[in-house]
C-alpha cells in the first residue's frame, strides 16, 4: 500500500503558498479566456468584421476550453494535477502574447482556438489537486480564493485590456493580458506545493462514455445541462455585444468606460453567495426559478434608452445569472452522486458551450436588429429557461439522507 504524505492544514507555511496559488490560478485562466470579449468592437473595426464573426475571438477559446474539460481530468490521472496546471497557464499565455503579434485574422483566431484548449487544463483539475494536498477540514478557504480568483480574473482581465486599448490599442491589450498572465503563471509555479499525495493512474478513456450513459439517465441532470447552455449563453451575448452598443450612437462611450461596465462582476460574487445560501435555506427546486426570472428582467431593462436603464439591466443580468449558475452547479453535485466529478465535468462543457455557440449566435441579432435583435435573442432564450426551471421544480428529489460532497466550485469567468 502506498504510504501518502500529511494533507496540508490551513495555518501551515505549505497550507497559506496553496492557497495564494490557487488565486494566480483562478484569476490567469479567467483573465485570459475573457480579456477579448470588450475589444470585439475594436477586432470589427481592424479586420471590417462582422459582430458575430468578431465574436469567434471568444468562442473559439471557450469551445475547445469545453471539450478539453472532459478530457483534462484524465489526463491529470496519468500526469499529475499541479504539471498539468503549471503547462495550461503557460502556455495559454505565451499564446496570448503571440495573438498580439500575430498578422491576420485567422492567425489570431488559431491561437485564441489552442489557449482556450490549454487553459481547460485549470478548471478541470483544480478541485482535484486541492482535494488531494489539503486536509479535508481545510478544503473551504483554499477553492474560496480559486473562486475569487476566477472572479478578478473575468472582472480584472476585461478591465485591464479596455483600458490599455484605449491608451493604445488591441494588440497592446493582448500584450498585456499574456504578460500578466506568465507573471501569475510563474507566481503559481513557486508558490504551489509538490503533489505529495497524487499517485498516478493509467488514463481509463471509456470511463467517460460510460459515466456519461449513466448521468443523461437522470433528467434532472440533463434540465441542469440545458440551463447552464441557455443561461451561460445570456450572459455572454449581452456582454459580448453590449460594448458595440455603449460605442455607438447616442452613447458614444469611450472603449475605457465600456470596460468600466465589467466592473458589475463584483455583484455576481455577492450575488452566487446569496442565492448559495437562500438555496441552502430553502430548497433549490424553490428558489432557482427567481435568479432565473431576474435574468429576464434584466435582458428587458436594457432595450431602454437611458444609459442608467441599460446598466441597471446589465446589473440584474449578472445579478440573476451568477444566483442561478451558484444553484446549479452545487445541485449537480448533490445529483452526480458517486460521479460528482464527471458530473460536473459535464455541467462545464453545457456552460462553455453555450458561450461559444450562442455567444456568436447571439451577433445575427446585433447584425440584423442592433441591440433591440439582442434583446430578443436573449428574452427567447431566457424565457426557455424559465420553463425548465418549472420542469426541475417538478423532478423527484434525491433521498435527504443521501450525502454528497460538492463536485466542483462555481466558476465566475
Amino acid at each position: 500500500m502506498t504510504n501518502l504524505s500529511p494533507a496540508l492544514v490551513a495555518g501551515t507555511p505549505g497550507y497559506r503558498r496553496l492557497t495564494w496559488a490557487m488565486l494566480f490560478a483562478g484569476f490567469a485562466t479567467f483573465s485570459t479566456l475573457y480579456a477579448v470579449q470588450p475589444l470585439l468592437p475594436l477586432l470589427a473595426a481592424h479586420y471590417r468584421l462582422s459582430a458575430e464573426a468578431a465574436s469567434l475571438a471568444v468562442s473559439l477559446a471557450t469551445g475547445p476550453l469545453a471539450i478539453g474539460i472532459l478530457v483534462a481530468g484524465s489526463v491529470s490521472d496519468r500526469f499529475g494535477r499541479r504539471t498539468l496546471m503549471v503547462a495550461a497557464m503557460m502556455t495559454a499565455a505565451l499564446l496570448t502574447l503571440a495573438a498580439a503579434v500575430v498578422p491576420g485574422w485567422y492567425g489570431l483566431l488559431g491561437l485564441r482556438f489552442l489557449a482556450g484548449l490549454a487553459l481547460a487544463g485549470v478548471p478541470a483539475v483544480a478541485m482535484a489537486y486541492v482535494a488531494e494536498e489539503v486536509d479535508v477540514a481545510s478544503i473551504g478557504s483554499a477553492m474560496g480564493l480559486y473562486i475569487a480568483g476566477s472572479a478578478l480574473g473575468g472582472m480584472g482581465g476585461r478591465l485591464v485590456a479596455s483600458l490599455v486599448a484605449a491608451a493604445a490599442d488591441w494588440r497592446w491589450a493582448l500584450a498585456a493580458v499574456g504578460l500578466a498572465g506568465l507573471v501569475m503563471a510563474e507566481a503559481f509555479r513557486r508558490l504551489a506545493p509538490p503533489s505529495r499525495r497524487f499517485v498516478a493512474s493509467e488514463a481509463d478513456w471509456l470511463a467517460l462514455p460510460r459515466g456519461a450513459a449513466l448521468l443523461f439517465r437522470d433528467p434532472g441532470l440533463r434540465l441542469l445541462y440545458l440551463e447552464s447552455f441557455l443561461l451561460m449563453g445570456v450572459f455572454v451575448t449581452i456582454y459580448n455585444y453590449v460594448g458595440f452598443h455603449l460605442l455607438a450612437a447616442p452613447y458614444g462611450l469611450g472603449q475605457a468606460a465600456v470596460g468600466a461596465v465589467f466592473l458589475l462582476y463584483v455583484l455576481g460574487s455577492i450575488s452566487s453567495s446569496l442565492f448559495g445560501g437562500l438555496a441552502g435555506r430553502v430548497g433549490r427546486r424553490r428558489i432557482f426559478w427567481i435568479p432565473t426570472a431576474l435574468v429576464i428582467v434584466g435582458v428587458a431593462l436594457t432595450a431602454a434608452a437611458p444609459l442608467w436603464l441599460v446598466i441597471a439591466g446589465i446589473a440584474v443580468v449578472t445579478i440573476g445569472f451568477f444566483g442561478a449558475h451558484s444553484i446549479a452547479s452545487a445541485w449537480v453535485g448533490r445529483r452526480g452522486g458517486a460521479a460528482r466529478g464527471q458530473a460536473a465535468a459535464w455541467y462545464l462543457f453545457f456552460y462553455y458551450m453555450g458561450s461559444s455557440i450562442l455567444g456568436s449566435a447571439g451577433g445575427m441579432g446585433w447584425t440584423y436588429g442592433g441591440w433591440h435583435g439582442v434583446v430578443v435573442f436573449c428574452i427567447v432564450l431566457a424565457v426557455i429557461a424559465l420553463a425548465v426551471s418549472v420542469l426541475l421544480f417538478r423532478i423527484r428529489p434525491l433521498p435527504e439522507n443521501e450525502r454528497v460532497r460538492p463536485a466542483s466550485p462555481p466558476t465566475l469567468g
